[in-house]
């Protein structure tokens, strides 16, 4: 094909055996796509590709990725918002004639290169994970990775006392099984590194020595989760994660007795930032801090 086709946020090039999409740098794009910049995706990383009609007079060309193939979206597990979905083309309606030429094209492609179900997950990863180093800012510490290790350094000002007797943290990929991101845009959004099946983990991220918590401003979407997917795809490419279709990896965890109440009054001053700050209702303020109390 060759050509190139230019929408809000992005633009995608078709190629004879790709899709590369490069997004904008602009105020208005997300920045999720814009810590991505460019993404190259082969045909064979396609499960399917779908025009719909989008909101405010616009189309959406959707590429479908097939299961296993990105580490960015293994490791979202379906919490991304639409609007920072990279697999999303979003074009003004004048142009959906235009679109659908192009998405038929697409589906040729891809029925010509692996003409397979498009739920059989991919053999092993084709889209490449954003590269290290990275690193972030969670609530509870400052995550790095350099491409072989993982390193959590704790901050006396939300480290639990459980982190703090633990001591800073460092993981080799090799000691690791996965990774499970929680959204830093619920409460009690977390980062945990999932350790091989015979070692325990407690079952709260903030007593957690391999998991860094999130809170508002801290561990963003497009800081938390390429550093998640980078970790994900050093795991798998070292040989010590699962099969990708071997299905979701089990937690191992322990139980653990009840609380520090320093944790829980932490916990609930942070639970009200959130609440002051619009991002959580009143009625999820009141639950969550009637639950967070009976913990102690």
């Amino acid at each position: 094909m060759g050509d190139v086709l230019a929408g809000i946020h992005a633009t995608w090039e078709f190629e004879s055996d790709s899709v590369l999409i490069r997004f904008e740098r602009g105020i208005r794009t997300p920045k999720l796509l814009q810590a991505l910049r460019e993404r190259r995706v082969p045909h064979e990383a396609l499960a399917s590709v779908t025009l719909t009609e989008g909101r405010r007079g616009t189309v959406v060309l959707h590429a479908v990725p097939r299961p296993g193939a990105d580490p960015l979206m293994e490791a979202a597990a379906g919490q991304l918002k639409d609007i920072c979905d990279p697999y999303r083309l979003v074009l003004p309606a004048e142009r959906e004639t235009l679109a659908e030429y192009y998405a038929d094209e697409l589906r040729a492609a891809l029925n010509a290169t692996s003409p397979l179900d498009e739920h059989e997950p991919a053999g092993r990863y084709l889209v490449a994970a954003p590269p290290a180093p990275l690193h972030f800012k969670a609530y509870d510490g400052k995550a790095s990775f350099d491409g072989s290790k993982v390193s959590f350094r704790w901050f006396w000002t939300g480290a639990s006392s459980a982190k703090w007797k633990a001591g800073d943290q460092r993981f080799g990929v090799s000691e690791l099984h996965g990774v499970e991101w929680r959204s830093p845009e619920v409460f009690d959004g977390y980062l945990r590194l999932l350790r091989r099946a015979d070692q325990q983990q407690p079952a709260q991220a903030d007593h957690d020595p391999a998991a860094v918590v999130f809170g508002l401003g801290y561990g963003p979407v497009h800081e938390s989760l390429p550093f998640a997917a980078a970790v994900l795809a050093a795991v798998r490419t070292s040989g010590s994660g699962p099969a990708l279709d071997a299905g979701p990896v089990p937690v191992p965890v322990m139980a653990t007795g009840r609380r520090d109440p320093a944790d829980i009054a932490e916990r609930i001053r942070h639970l009200g930032e959130l609440h002051d700050a619009g991002l959580v209702t009143d009625d999820e303020f009141s639950a969550k801090k009637a639950e967070l109390l009976a913990e102690l």
